[in-house]
This record gives C-alpha cells, sequence and structure tokens, in this order.
C-alpha cells in the first residue's frame, strides 16, 4: 500500500471514526448495559496505570529470541532435527540470562525487567492463528455466546480514560484487510458487549497518525456533519443499535472523537513533532514508529496502547519458511525501538507507572505441532534434510512453551522466571505460565482483581476467564 492508499484509509478513519471502532460488535451486542459485578478477591494495589502491549503477531519463535539453545550454524545435508536456534546466544545486563543474536540493544536494558519463558498457549486443537489470537487477547476460547472484549476494552471500561481527550484504548499497526484471516482479527479488535465507546481507535500506520486525528474539512463542515449524523443516530430506533445501551454508547463514542479532533492532545499522533534523532531510532520500519507513537500516547494520557508487528499469514513471525533470514530482519525492526521505548519511559519517570509486555500467540519448534503429548495436524512439511537456507529455521507451531518480557508497572528488575528443556521438545519443566495466570497479573498490576465481571445477558464474564487467574506474585518487586 503507497503512501496515497494510506492517507486515504486514513481520510475514512477520519470521517467514520466510530464506525471504524465500533460497528463490527454492534450486531452481537446484549440488549442491556452491562453490570459490574463485585469480586470475591480485594481490589490488588494498583501499581501501574497504563499498559503498552508490544504484540508479536505470528508466533514469535523462542529459541530464536529470548530462550536460545543449542546453536547450530546453516550446513547442506544437516538433519533438521538437530537444529534448535540457528542463532547464537549472546549475554545480557543480567548474570546469567542470555537472549539470541540479534537483540543486542533489548540485552541492555535486560536490568530493568522480566523474562518469562515458561508462556504455554491454549490447547485449541488445529492451529489458526486468528483463533489463538483471540484466546489470548480476550482471555477466552473461540467462538462465545456472547461478544467478549479485548483485554484493552476491559480496561479502558473499568478503569476510565486518564486523559478525557485521548482515547483510552489505541492499537496500532494492524490492517484488517489482510485476507484469509482478517475476519477472526476484527472479531477481538472490539468491546464486544461493553459497547463502542471502550472499542479501539486503530491507526493502521503511525506515520500517518496525525491524519487519523485531523478533520478532513473545515471545522464548520465537520461540525455541521457531526451534528447530522448525531441527529440520524439520535432518531434511530433502538433495535437498530442492539438496545438503548449500545446507542448511548455510541453518541458517546461519537463526542469523544470530536473532543479529540478539535483537542490540543491530539498532536500526540503527529511524529513529525519528535526531534529528528529520537525519531531516526525509533524508525526502523511500522512497528518501530509505533513504539514511538505509543510513547508519546503514554505521555499524553492513553491508558492501554497495542502495537503490533502486524499478522499477515506466512510473514513476519510466521516462520514456516527461510525463518531464519526473516528473523534476522524481524529483530532489526523490534530491537532498537524496544529497547529506546524503555529507556525513555524511564528517562521520563513513566516506566515505574507503565507496564511493557512483550508477547505473542505461542512459540514455534522445528519439529513439533501443538505439544509433544497433545500434537495436532501438522499444517507444513519439514523436510528431513535441510538441503538451502529456506529450510533453516522453518518453524511448526509450539504451544508448550513461549517467551514474555515485562517492564515497569511494579514488575521485577533483572528476574528471570520459568524454565524449559534444553533439548527437544524443549517444554516448560518450571513454573508454566498460562492465559489466565498472565492476564492476572497484568491485571494486578493495574489494581484490577482477576474476577472482576461484567453481567450480560444474565450471565458473568470475566476479565480473567471464569475468574481463575492467579497473579503471579513472584513477578512483583
Amino acid at each position: 500500500m503507497n503512501r496515497e492508499e494510506r492517507q486515504a484509509l486514513a481520510a475514512v478513519s477520519r470521517r467514520h471514526f466510530v464506525h471504524w471502532t465500533g460497528s463490527a460488535t454492534l450486531a452481537a451486542l446484549a440488549g442491556a448495559a452491562p453490570r459490574s459485578l463485585a469480586g470475591a478477591t480485594p481490589k490488588p494495589p494498583a501499581r501501574a496505570d497504563a499498559v503498552i502491549l508490544l504484540w508479536m503477531a505470528g508466533g514469535m519463535a523462542q529459541t530464536e529470541t529470548f530462550d536460545p539453545k543449542r546453536y547450530t550454524e546453516f550446513s547442506p545435508g544437516l538433519p533438521a532435527e538437530r537444529v534448535l536456534s540457528t542463532f547464537p546466544a549472546i549475554d545480557t545486563a543480567v548474570d546469567g540470562i542470555k537472549i539470541s543474536q540479534g537483540l543486542e540493544r533489548i540485552a541492555a536494558v535486560f536490568d530493568r525487567g522480566t523474562l518469562i519463558r515458561s508462556y504455554q498457549a491454549g490447547d485449541l486443537g488445529f492451529i489458526l492463528h486468528s483463533r489463538h489470537q483471540f484466546h489470548w487477547h480476550t482471555g477466552y476460547a473461540p467462538p462465545q455466546s456472547v461478544a467478549v472484549p479485548h483485554m484493552g476494552a476491559m480496561v479502558a471500561r473499568t478503569l476510565g480514560p486518564r486523559n478525557p481527550d485521548i482515547p483510552a484504548f489505541i492499537d496500532i499497526g494492524q490492517n484488517m484487510e489482510i485476507g484469509g484471516e482478517s475476519d477472526g482479527l476484527k472479531a477481538f479488535h472490539t468491546a464486544g458487549f461493553l459497547g463502542s465507546e471502550y472499542g479501539p481507535f486503530m491507526i493502521p500506520y503511525p506515520e500517518d497518525a496525525a491524519a487519523a486525528v485531523r478533520p478532513s474539512m473545515g471545522e464548520e463542515r465537520f461540525a455541521r456533519r457531526r451534528d447530522i449524523y448525531r441527529k440520524m443516530v439520535e432518531a434511530s430506533p433502538v433495535a437498530q443499535f442492539g438496545g438503548t445501551h449500545q446507542r448511548e454508547s455510541l453518541l458517546r463514542s461519537m463526542d469523544s472523537a470530536h473532543r479529540l479532533l478539535t483537542s490540543p492532545a491530539a498532536k500526540a499522533f503527529d511524529l513529525s513533532l519528535e526531534p529528528k534523532p529520537s525519531y531516526d531510532t525509533y524508525n526502523t520500519g511500522r512497528f518501530g514508529l509505533g513504539c514511538l507513537l505509543a510513547r508519546r500516547l503514554v505521555e499524553a494520557g492513553a491508558r492501554f496502547i497495542e502495537v503490533t508487528s502486524e499478522y499477515i499469514p506466512f510473514k513476519n513471525w510466521d516462520t514456516h519458511e527461510n525463518g531464519h533470514q526473516r528473523l534476522v530482519d524481524m529483530k532489526r525492526q523490534i530491537d532498537a525501538p524496544i529497547a529506546q521505548l524503555v529507556l525513555d519511559l524511564e528517562q521520563r519517570g513513566l516506566l515505574d507507572r507503565t507496564l511493557v509486555v512483550l508477547a505473542s500467540e505461542f512459540g514455534r519448534d522445528m519439529m513439533t505441532e501443538g505439544k509433544p503429548d497433545r500434537p495436532v495436524r501438522d499444517q507444513v512439511t519439514v523436510p528431513e534434510t535441510i538441503a538451502a537456507p529456506k529450510h533453516y529455521g522453518m518453524h511448526r507451531h509450539f504451544t508448550d512453551a513461549g517467551a514474555a518480557l515485562l517492564f515497569g508497572g511494579g514488575i521485577k528488575r533483572g528476574f528471570l522466571y520459568g524454565k524449559t528443556a534444553e533439548d527437544r521438545p524443549c517444554r516448560t519443566i518450571e513454573n508454566p505460565v498460562s492465559i489466565e495466570d498472565l492476564h492476572a497479573t497484568i491485571y494486578s498490576s493495574l489494581g484490577i482483581p482477576p474476577d472482576l465481571a461484567y453481567e450480560v445477558e444474565q450471565r458473568p464474564v470475566h476479565v480473567t476467564r471464569d475468574g481463575k487467574g492467579r497473579p503471579i506474585q513472584a513477578l512483583f518487586a
């Protein structure tokens, strides 16, 4: 997509901000306003008031990034089963913790955060990225009988905005029109039953973010169109929106959109205002500029920001073929921006109150699809012998182990949690971390109990699945 096409997309975002963020959920919404239910767990102390989720979409290979194993150099004729890692390990700022070559900048800030090596993805049967991403972002395995919200929407609804002029929940970097699994991605990029006002403000291209918060016409004409649209919504039958709550939520989201478009806070979206040396450090591509935009938005008062490397089948972290070379490029894209984000937040006094989470839907292994004791149908054919560079770093989907990084938000510094076996199948052998417990840890950092629930259609929907998530207390300082 060229710049002209991206600008056209930004113009659509301006004209149809509410439609873009909320319309996909309206048909599935419940008829009544969700009701907050008190949980049995005491409210934890809030250590953070904002979250930046750095989403490694596509299944980041943990043995090639944050859990390196025995390095095997490329050689034609090499048996595939001998390959665990295609990069050598490097030292980090923490004695005893090594990560993979190509992540030197992140290695230098390891003394500011915690590394989890024992994340285990859910057992969902045949593996589809959109299903596992839905599971991670909502905490619930699809399909569900109600439209469950994205974690960012849950946080926005529970805590409200930090700055009323800035959307509480912002998603950066994912173009929804990707073909294949786009409907699956759209299904969890919503506020679900919570209503349009808590849905994500989508910014597919961070370099064009300023255009998305600038009226595409004169202020008078813009105001006139807004008033006409508002009257149309107010005059529409309640049934068209699934209930009074949904219509009122839509109207409130319209007001929020108008407030943003006319607020000085909109300058936070304009990356051209960033000093050039800083901009250049982050500018490794869309993901890097997304990290820069996230930092600016946290400074301006955003509550929950997701920055994704973007899921596109068989590209980016979806390394079924030519994985080694692909990871060289992915590491180049993420290394400097993530490290600089941590340093910038620290320098500005924001790291302690901002929880930065790096995660992916599952890990990867050369030979195993699923888990060793719960194998699922293979989706790629890995040759028994590596004959060409494209076979070096072919990765199946591995759900028994994966890596996650946490910085700030009350999390320990220079800490390692969980352990995996040194030899294939490199499965988790100490301190397994489930989605429920990882989510509970994130929510707990924000002062939200993991069994907080919202009642919809006379059933409780908890922020962690059935309220069963338990914060991993060992991760907190």
